[in-house]
């Protein structure tokens, strides 16, 4: 079956994702002034420093995206990946793309109750929806299915 031409634009999205958290991740781990972020920021939240949040960042929104846009282009069996597939019926990196859009949405609300908003919130917010979109699109969903 040939690849749906929706599939590279979730791709592009699930790269340009981590690597703009590998950035962010990066400058939360050992520059957070640098990018504009301030320590009072964390005081309603459970954290003191932004090492925590550095890399859930880094791990969820930086490694991940692009372990699944691997996963998208190449679908690899991987038994470990396997294990958290909940469609059995579908390729893993089908699955761990819904997972993705679904974190960042959650990642962005949680950042929204806890720290000032900026710009590039609602920017994120679109992204984490738009990988949803391209994940449950009909085409995209097909290419994914398993036994076929």
């Amino acid at each position: 079956m040939k690849r749906p031409l929706v599939l590279y634009l979730l791709v592009s999205i699930h790269i340009l994702l981590s690597l703009g958290a590998f950035y962010g991740g990066w400058m939360l781990l050992f520059d957070p002034l640098g990018l504009g972020v301030r320590t009072e920021w964390l005081a309603g939240s459970p954290f003191d420093s932004f090492l925590v949040p550095g890399l859930v960042l880094l791990i969820f929104n930086g490694f991940f995206p692009l372990l699944i846009a691997l996963g998208l282009l190449s679908r690899p069996e991987w038994r470990t990946a396997n294990a958290f597939n909940i469609y059995t019926n579908r390729h893993w990196a089908w699955t761990y793309s819904l997972f993705s859009g679904i974190i960042l949405i959650i990642w962005i609300t949680v950042q929204l109750t806890v720290v000032p908003s900026f710009w590039l919130q609602p920017v994120y917010l679109a992204v984490g929806v738009s990988i949803l979109i391209c994940t449950l699109w009909p085409a995209v969903m097909r290419y994914f299915e398993k036994n076929k």
